[in-house]
């Protein structure tokens, strides 16, 4: 389905595009607010941080390995939010799924926990840090029916902000194009790959070498290698290394791909 047009306004309350941002589709009472950590304590004198709401934990990746989210609901915000700045290291930047009118219960929360992790864990873009996924709470049918349309506005709003969590990292439509798919075929590694408009994405089930070959050896390329390995992205097979899912690597570190296939 074609997605329809949207009209999205972003409001910087300090001014600064990098600081605290709030996004909101002008027809829609659904805001999502950024707050990086270092913001964390101008985020909780303003009105907004009183509500019940949706949380989602950043971390980004500056190695080319799994970047990190944590999906949390809650009644008492800053508390929360407090709490995990003292307990959870891994995150740098929260965004705050809230409603303009105040108009989301604990149940719409508990809800949309529910199905962010499950719409996360399919999207396998983020590695989440939820030990859990839970089971579907009850949710009146009508209830539900509201949660998911606030779901698809979280969804693009979180986007629009740099962090597409339910987005797959590459669509099934684009590896169907036998012309957009690039292979690699040498070096006991065969692994295939299509460009996005992201970075280069190597596919599920692209295979390499398990042994680290001597020009990488003490470079970021072995760090990386070790990297996916361990957050399971690759998974050691016999003597070859295999990618359990489709992973992308930004624009800019195609190199990186070739190291973690080849390891060459």
């Amino acid at each position: 389905m074609t997605p329809s047009a949207k009209t999205i306004q972003i409001f910087l309350p300090g001014g600064d595009p990098r600081g605290i941002r709030i996004a909101e589709i002008t027809t829609r009472i659904v805001q999502v607010i950024e707050v990086p950590r270092s913001l964390l304590g101008d985020f909780l004198k303003m009105p907004e941080s009183d509500q019940v709401a949706v949380y989602f934990l950043f971390g980004e990746s500056e190695d080319g390995s799994e970047p990190k989210v944590y999906i949390g609901q809650t009644g008492d915000l800053r508390s929360r939010l407090a709490d995990h700045n003292k307990k959870k290291d891994f995150w740098e930047r929260a965004l705050v799924l809230i409603s303009r009118t105040n108009s989301l219960t604990q149940t719409h929360a508990l809800f949309l926990e529910w199905h962010c992790i499950q719409a996360a864990r399919k999207a396998a873009r983020y590695a989440d840090e939820n030990s859990t996924g839970g089971s579907k709470p009850h949710t009146p049918a009508p209830l539900e029916a509201d949660c998911l349309e606030i779901f698809d506005t979280g969804h693009a709003l979180l986007a629009t902000l740099g962090f597409p969590l339910f987005d797959p990292v590459v669509k099934s439509a684009s590896v169907g194009k036998s012309a957009d798919v690039f292979y690699c075929k040498a070096s006991g590694a065969k692994g295939k790959g299509v460009y996005t408009q992201e970075g280069f994405v190597v596919l599920k089930g692209s295979v390499g070498r398990r042994e680290n070959v001597p020009s990488i050896v003490g470079t970021a390329g072995e760090r990386l290698r070790a990297k996916l390995l361990e957050s399971g992205v690759m998974k050691a097979v016999g003597d070859k290394i295999e990618f359990q899912k489709d992973h992308l690597f930004l624009n800019g570190r195609t190199c990186n791909a070739s190291c973690a296939v080849t390891s060459a």
